[in-house]
Order: C-alpha cells, then sequence, then structure tokens
C-alpha cells in the first residue's frame, strides 16, 4: 500500500547554441557574425570578433574603411545625363551660328564701315544687328528655352524661301508635296512673326527672374531693354509694336469687367502706365 518511487532524473540538456547578431561596422554594408557565446558544448573556439580579425589584418581593415572602387563626387553625380551639357553646348552653337548669320547680312546692308557714330545709327537700324545683339546677350548665359525660338523660327522662314527659290529654278511642278508644305508656312507666315515677337516681349520678365534667381547678369536686363525698345521702334518689322498694342487693349478689357478686383485692376493700370513710359518714340 505504499506510494511508487519517483523515476530516475534524466540525461542533462547540452548547453544552448551560440546565437549569431548583426552588426555593422563602419565601412561594411552586410550584416557580420559575432559570437555571443565564449564557449562550444563541440569544443571548437570561437570565431574571434571583427576588430581582432582587422587588427590582425592591416590590408583587410584599409580595405574596409576605404573601397576599391572609387566614390564619384557630388558634381559627378549630378552629371549623370549626359545630354544635359551637349544640350547648352548646341544651345551655345546655335546662337553663335544666328550671331555669324545677322553679321554677315548687316555686312551685307552695310558694306562700308565707317568708326563713327552716323553708322552706328545707321546700324541699329537694321534687324540684323538687333539680333547680332540678341544672340550676344545669350550666348553666354544660362540657357533659356525661350530665347531659342526665334532664331529657330526665323532659320525655318529662311529656309522656305531658299527652297522655294530653288523649286522654281527647277520647274514649277516638281515635288508638289514639299511645294504645299512651303505655301502653307508662307500663309502662316504672319502668325509666326507674331508668336516671335511675343517670345520677345515675355523673355523681358524672364531675364528680369533669372536676376533675382542668381542665374543672370546684372546688365542682362537692361541689354535686353534696349533691344527690346530697337525691336519697337523697328520700321521692316512692326510686330513688335503690333503685339504691345494687342496686349494692352487684351489686358485693359479684361480689367474693366465688373468681375475683375480692384486691386487687380490698379496693379494692372499702373503696369500698363509704366511700360508706355519705358516705351521709345516712334517717327
Amino acid at each position: 500500500g505504499g506510494a511508487s518511487p519517483p523515476p530516475p532524473p534524466g540525461p542533462a540538456r547540452p548547453p544552448p547554441a551560440p546565437v549569431p547578431r548583426s552588426s555593422g561596422p563602419p565601412g561594411r554594408s552586410g550584416p557580420v557574425r559575432v559570437w555571443a557565446s565564449s564557449s562550444s558544448s563541440s569544443g571548437v573556439a570561437p570565431e574571434p570578433p571583427l576588430s581582432r580579425r582587422l587588427a590582425a589584418c592591416p590590408r583587410r581593415a584599409r580595405l574596409v574603411r576605404q573601397p576599391p572602387w572609387p566614390i564619384p563626387p557630388p558634381t559627378a553625380r549630378r552629371r549623370r545625363v549626359p545630354w544635359l551639357h551637349e544640350a547648352a553646348s548646341f544651345y551655345q552653337r546655335a546662337l553663335l551660328a544666328n550671331a555669324l548669320t545677322s553679321a554677315l547680312r548687316l555686312h551685307q546692308r552695310l558694306p562700308h564701315f565707317q568708326l563713327s557714330r552716323a553708322f552706328l545709327a545707321q546700324a541699329l537700324l537694321e534687324d540684323s544687328c538687333h539680333y547680332l545683339l540678341y544672340s550676344l546677350i545669350f550666348v553666354n548665359s544660362y540657357p533659356v528655352t525661350m530665347s531659342i525660338f526665334p532664331v529657330l523660327l526665323f532659320s525655318l522662314l529662311h529656309a522656305t524661301t531658299y527652297t522655294k527659290k530653288v523649286l522654281d529654278a527647277k520647274g514649277s511642278n516638281s515635288l508638289p508635296l514639299l511645294r504645299s508644305l512651303l505655301e502653307k508656312l508662307n500663309a502662316n507666315q504672319q502668325n509666326i512673326l507674331k508668336f516671335i515677337a511675343c517670345n520677345e516681349i515675355f523673355l523681358m520678365p524672364a531675364t528680369v527672374f533669372m536676376l533675382l534667381s542668381g542665374q543672370g547678369s546684372l546688365l542682362q536686363p537692361f541689354i535686353y531693354y534696349r533691344f527690346l525698345t530697337l525691336r519697337y521702334s523697328s520700321r521692316r518689322n512692326p510686330y513688335c509694336r503690333t503685339l504691345f498694342n494687342e496686349l494692352r487693349i487684351v489686358v485693359e478689357h479684361l480689367i474693366m469687367k465688373p468681375s475683375c478686383p480692384l486691386v487687380v485692376r490698379r496693379l494692372c493700370l499702373h503696369s500698363i502706365a509704366f511700360i508706355s513710359r519705358l516705351a521709345p518714340t516712334v517717327a
């Protein structure tokens, strides 16, 4: 009737295996195994820590601190897109080509150069002199997409005129498809010239914004204002003066509506009066 004896104790459990933990020392991007226990049940010596291994091998420590591959500087990382630099180079080439073309046309209009005030006043009346000054204004400045539109469109108009002369020399029925395209361009020539004049007008506030943002020079708005006054008083191309008048009429029509706020109306009227005082007198 007595109680049964307790069961015999079982075999002792082995100690837990070493648990690896991740450590991110400077100079290494991947995890490194560092043993948390200094003893092992298998009797194998534990792996020494990373600091001792690096101290034993100075070359490996130098490679960890300084990787063998070159790290590009921040300026080189910003230049990963090579076509941006090439676009700026093509931008300058286009303006330089326009400057050379304008200088050649100015020489054709005024072949006898004279170092006098009368010759300079006569040269400033020519459109080729205006666009020579235009190219010199923007050739060394920060690239502005708007400044390339007049060069492109004038080149298109000149190419249209020359191509039409070549087709007339070959025959009246040569390349009818190309002739129809040239006729459409000639029909829209006034609209193209108005777009060029509008682009030249809105480049004036763009130069001011470039100066305020630190991307333009201090003299650029004043020199461009002189160019704009020359285009306003041009005898052969009155589209800049026409666009100024049309823009004034449109703005006055919009601000005279009852829904226009009084502050906006006063601001627009003061701006129109200020621009009218800056406009040159045209004979």
